[in-house]
């Protein structure tokens, strides 16, 4: 499809309303996801760091295929699936997907350094999604499935917003619009229930679409 008219169409399509505070959904106080499990490929619990290594934060549609796209990524020793960017503390899948939590739903990627630098993460961030489509990605509809890169230091930070540059060029050069994505520090991260933990692992066949556009981020300086 002509990207003009796709671009078109997208304007057409209601774009859906981010929740504010006070009318979110309440929430727990206790997490959703206790005891915390196992990676099913990994073998380490969901929330471990191996020594020397470092986490990041990526939301880019649904997080299903998402979390697959990271945990066979040379260098990334740990993943795991959740909610981040909202309101409701400790929220259930169902929850989120109704938009009212202000979550999107997210994917915590554990890395060595050594073998991929976060510049590498945000690299195949960019590629595997749209991030010009707002509060969506194709027919995945809503706030929580927006794009968001949630840095954990200011060097992420820095890093994140030099990519976010370097992919609008490449995308601007390509035709498309403007990058959607939110950069934002200082976010809680909420495991989602252990049914979506590598999903695709346990349910080969499940929902994987592709959203990416083809385009390449530019190299880092």
């Amino acid at each position: 499809m002509d990207i003009d008219v796709l671009a078109w169409l997208n304007s057409r399509i209601q774009q859906p309303q981010m929740v504010d505070e006070a009318n979110a959904l309440p929430g727990r106080p206790t997490p959703v996801l206790a005891p915390m499990p196992k990676h099913v490929i990994f073998g380490l619990p969901l929330d471990e760091a191996p020594a020397g290594s470092e986490v990041a934060y990526f939301a880019l549609g649904c997080y299903w295929g998402e979390e697959r796209l990271f945990w066979e990524t040379n260098g990334v020793v740990n993943t795991a699936v959740g909610f981040m960017g909202g309101y409701t503390p400790n929220p259930t899948y169902r929850e989120t997907c109704t938009g009212q939590t202000g979550h999107t739903e997210t994917v915590q990627v554990v890395f060595d350094p050594e073998r991929v630098t976060y510049d590498e993460l945000l690299t195949i961030f960019w590629e595997a999604h749209d991030p010009t489509q707002l509060n969506r990605q194709g027919n995945d509809v809503g706030t929580q499935y927006r794009s968001a890169i949630f840095p954990v230091d200011d060097a992420q930070r820095v890093a994140a917003e030099a990519s976010l540059a370097r992919f609008q060029q490449s995308l601007t050069d390509a035709g498309y619009g403007e990058i959607t994505t939110e950069i934002t520090p200082g976010q809680t991260f909420y495991y989602a229930e252990d049914e979506h933990q590598q999903y695709l692992h346990k349910n080969p066949n499940g929902y994987c679409p592709n959203h990416a556009t083809g385009v390449k981020c530019g190299p880092t300086a």
